[in-house]
């Protein structure tokens, strides 16, 4: 492990106080991305306020149970998408995860399909590789200063998560394809006609503003990510370019399938890590 994350919460409901003891350490957690804020299926919910060395998290951490996991539920962007990609405080909500002791992250979100030919809306694609494009205005790291470190990251999404994220898909009947490149841009702009030609002309598979740093913050934290992209828009390749509206009128006529998808993958992960995503930092540091 590469860091330890002191726990610093307070249950909004102080009466929880025991309740929120019994669960701890969480074992699963999961961001809700845009048009998927929904933790009505966790069991017994505590609503925590999780304190940070990087600031606030996006919002309040649920905490509860689901088909008997410990889990942790953090809405991305707040409830109520009030927080822009490029605005969130990306440390803040891994350092949260891994505090509350936190293995394993599922990470749906909404994307743009870069290959309509191949990929089409509503169908779900587990990415095996990313491409920033951020331009490194985003903190992408937690070892600033004091000790140094290097993050192998040629496989930044969990092989053993990405399997179970598949099988699962595959196992309720949904389209899935089973990797793919994500190109994660800084926004909060969409891409221009010509920046999306090339990301299409090299071949990579879908676009979203999300997926970096998080997976990168995961791994430097030891914890298992997994990107579920689910495109809501042809980006530009389409006859009208995406919109802010687009991408939420058809997050909103699928979320259904990305709860139903997310929430069935807690009970097929394995207890214990067969990836090396949680080790991954161990010949790492300086």
């Amino acid at each position: 492990m590469a860091f330890e994350a002191k726990l610093s919460v307070v249950p909004i409901d102080r009466s929880k106080s025991e309740e929120l003891n019994k669960i701890l350490p969480i074992e699963i957690g999961m961001f809700g991305g845009s048009g998927n804020y929904d933790s009505d299926v966790i069991e017994n919910p505590i609503e925590v306020k999780v304190f940070t060395p990087y600031g606030a998290p996006s919002d309040n951490f649920i905490l509860g149970t689901v088909k008997g996991r410990s889990f942790a539920f953090l809405a991305r962007h707040a409830r109520g998408h009030t927080i822009a990609p490029h605005m969130i405080n990306y440390r803040a909500n891994i350092w949260g995860m891994k505090a509350l002791g936190v293995k394993r992250i599922i990470s749906p979100a909404a994307c743009g399909s870069l290959q309509p030919k191949k990929i089409k809306l509503g169908e779900f694609v587990i990415a095996d590789q990313l491409f920033d494009r951020t331009f490194g205005v985003r903190k992408d790291t937690f070892f600033e200063t004091g000790t140094i470190a290097h993050l192998p990251f040629g496989e930044p999404f969990c092989p053993e998560l990405r399997k179970v994220a598949v099988d699962t898909a595959e196992e309720i009947g949904y389209k899935v394809h089973g990797n793919g490149t994500y190109v994660c841009i800084n926004g909060p702009r969409f891409s221009t006609a010509a920046e999306s030609m090339f990301y299409h002309n090299q071949g990579w598979d879908v676009i979203g503003m999300t997926a970096y740093p998080e997976a990168a913050l995961a791994r430097e934290a030891g914890i298992c990510f997994v990107n579920i992209s689910m495109p809501t828009d042809y980006d530009v390749h389409g006859e009208e370019h995406v919109t802010h509206a687009m991408v939420l009128k058809t997050m909103s006529e699928n979320v259904e399938r990305v709860r139903k998808l997310t929430f069935k993958m807690i009970s097929n992960i394995p207890k214990d890590a067969s990836c090396d995503c949680q080790t991954a930092m161990k010949n790492g540091l300086f």
